[in-house]
């Protein structure tokens, strides 16, 4: 078990009344990235174009070996830094969990039927391959929207955290790059 996941949150207080809370953000990819820049998405994704990183570094590792098979180069996890304080003004689109609204946006991202949206941030789960399976059945009409999310809610779902724009990207904190 790798140390850092054990630390994604470091509360630290300052003063007696203010509390910076701390999280780690991890970015699988080929390649370390200090400075995260928006690159237009080169394939639909689950939340549209954006800085896609998450709070589980397992997670992060398997998806820089994914990239490494397609673009070959070296599995590299860069690992960031986020005072949350930082995005409490931010205007932050949340999915607690896999429900009818985060189908449909899933959905609606991956067909290119969204234009792009005005959050600063999107957090909710990752529609991963296995779970992609269920979502084709719901566009293809094999399940209805309730039999979906019945379906997406049994299954354990990592999350991601997407900063749409420049700005908020400017607020994650490199740390370090680690091969994996």
């Amino acid at each position: 078990m790798h140390f850092a996941h054990f630390l994604a949150k470091i509360l630290l207080f300052v003063g007696k009344f203010i509390i910076f809370s701390f999280m780690l953000l991890y970015h699988g990819s080929n390649l370390p990235i200090e400075k995260p820049l928006l690159l237009k998405a080169s394939h639909p994704t689950d939340f549209g174009a954006g800085f896609y990183t998450t709070t589980n570094y397992e997670q992060a590792v398997g998806f820089a070996k994914r990239v490494v098979k397609l673009r070959s180069g070296p599995a590299i996890v860069s690992v960031y830094e986020l005072n949350e304080a930082e995005i409490e003004k931010d205007l932050i689109l949340r999915f607690e969990n896999p429900n009818a609204d985060w189908l449909h946006f899933v959905v609606d991202n991956r067909m290119l039927k969204l234009a792009e949206i005005n959050f600063d941030i999107v957090i909710g789960p990752v529609a991963n391959d296995d779970v992609y399976e269920t979502i084709i059945a719901f566009e293809n009409g094999i399940y209805d929207e309730q039999e979906t999310i019945k379906r997406l809610q049994v299954r354990s779902l990592y999350n991601q955290y997407v900063f749409k724009n420049q700005e908020a990207m400017d607020k994650l904190i490199f740390k370090e790059a680690k091969n994996v």
